[in-house]
């Protein structure tokens, strides 16, 4: 089992940026899955970017070309790297971990990340992103 904590969030004017971090304590996988998720109120938990370690990366379509998701192994920490809020962007957001692999997407309504065909089992606290406009 690993633990997460993101931070990073905060307010900020539509057309800004954020960039959160997700630092990663515990146990260490060869194989594994990483991935943002985000919660606004009132609605579903939803994937909106995600990697695992053989180079697959994904993007839910409301954020492909705004948002960017990577992995720094050296200081354990996920980002997400995110440009041209606006406010569809607020919400809470989570990162989470799940050892072994490949990623595997679900993408109807909303989109759901698969690892190794579990669910993602880690979980972060969440830190909060408000965008005015």
């Amino acid at each position: 089992q690993v633990q997460l904590v993101e931070s990073g969030g905060g307010s900020v004017q539509s057309g800004g940026s954020l960039r959160l971090s997700c630092t990663v304590s515990g146990s260490t996988y060869s194989r594994f899955c990483m991935g943002w998720f985000r919660q606004a109120p009132g609605k579903e938990r939803e994937g909106i970017a995600a990697l695992d370690s053989e180079g697959t990366t994904h993007y839910a379509d409301s954020v492909k070309g705004r948002f960017t998701i990577s992995l720094d192994n050296a200081k354990n920490t996920l980002y997400l790297q995110m440009d041209s809020l606006n406010s569809d962007d607020t919400a809470m957001y989570y990162c989470a971990a799940e050892p072994g692999g490949p990623l595997a997407i679900a993408d109807y309504i909303d989109v759901h990340y698969y690892c190794g065909g579990r669910t993602f089992e880690d979980w972060g606290q969440g830190t909060q992103v408000t965008v005015s406009s």
